[in-house]
């Protein structure tokens, strides 16, 4: 009956693992997809290699290395295998829960440097010595319907068209609202599925911590698999 019951849990872990493993790779190459066909994140100096292909990239090289360790220890009954699965899964949500207090306990400190940075890179906007920052300013403004870091008048003179509320005529109608206000209330709605989501994820990393270390000294136990 216990034999039964390892072999399951070796065949699910395999399985949960392979499943992890094909959604890394998905997201790794969307990652590549929006790394290659969008210019993205330029909007202020501190974003600047902090975007979200390469967020996309780095979770989807995580993913796949972790969920291919985890398959292959499982698989093989290997404990160096388990044990790595075991610590990085380990390590992994000590980073997520580490970041998650952080967060909570410095989020005044955080507004202030969104709000510096975000000046930072109106200012390299209003200089017009790149492009790609100006488009990305568009885009941001265009989606939220904000206009400047507080309001329009952020832009001093030149304001531009994707500040317009409407059609921009003669006498053009801007939004008022300053994309810092609009940001942060994006992320104040969507702490909760944020919370939610950190907490499932922590969940699953719990459950196959617990599976790798059940089957890992199972394998300790019969005396099968590599020994460490």
């Amino acid at each position: 009956m216990a034999q039964n019951c390892l072999k399951c849990l070796k065949y699910t872990m395999c399985a949960a693992n392979f499943l992890c493993f094909m959604c890394g790779v998905v997201v790794l190459g969307f990652g590549v997809y929006m790394l290659v066909n969008f210019r993205l994140a330029a909007l202020t100096p501190a974003l600047a290699n902090f975007n979200l292909s390469n967020m996309l990239l780095i979770s989807g090289i995580v993913i796949t290395c972790v969920s291919f360790l985890g398959f292959l220890g499982a698989l093989k009954e290997n404990r160096c295998l388990l044990l790595t699965f075991f610590l990085l899964l380990f390590f992994l949500m000590l980073i997520e829960l580490t970041l998650a207090c952080l967060l909570l306990v410095y989020e005044d400190k955080i507004g202030e440097l969104m709000t510096k940075d975000l000046n930072n890179g109106l200012e390299k906007a209003k200089a017009k010595n790149s492009t790609r920052v100006i488009s990305d300013w568009d885009l941001l403004q265009d989606n939220f319907q904000c206009c400047g870091v507080k309001n329009y008048t952020d832009w001093g003179d030149d304001v531009p068209s994707s500040c317009c509320s409407g059609p921009c005529g003669k006498k053009p109608i801007y939004n008022q609202k300053g994309c810092l206000e609009m940001l942060k209330n994006f992320f104040e709605e969507n702490f909760l599925t944020t919370g939610i989501s950190v907490i499932v994820l922590c969940i699953v990393e719990v459950l196959g911590m617990c599976f790798a270390m059940t089957l890992f000294c199972h394998i300790s136990r019969s005396g099968l698999g590599y020994k460490l």
